[in-house]
């Protein structure tokens, strides 16, 4: 089976996808869906840079990308607490990890 393509998505030379003609990475459009629960439209309006068929391409992406795409997500949230782990108490961070468990 060839590989798909994906209409308005770019995937940079180290593999990260992104949005053609724009600085949006796929993950970020997916994250807005995941931990918002937005829909396109209201990712768009959250976006007005971003056309829906910008957004419905980078969903469709991450669903056909989904493993490799979640892991990655993973990662970042990884890499995250680490770096929270090393500030130490302060101000800052209670206000960080408060913000988080908001979400």
């Amino acid at each position: 089976m060839p590989a798909a393509e994906y209409p308005h998505i770019v995937v940079s030379p180290d593999g990260v996808p992104f949005i053609d003609g724009t600085q949006t990475k796929v993950v970020e459009v997916v994250l807005d869906q995941m931990v918002h629960h937005w829909d396109a439209e209201e990712i768009q309006r959250q976006h007005p840079h971003l056309h829906l068929a910008q957004i419905y391409s980078a969903l469709a992406y991450y669903h056909d990308h989904e493993v490799e795409m979640n892991g990655a997500i993973e990662e970042r949230l990884r890499r995250e607490e680490d770096l929270l782990a090393r500030l130490g108490d302060s101000r800052i961070r209670a206000k960080l990890l408060s913000a988080r468990r908001a979400c």
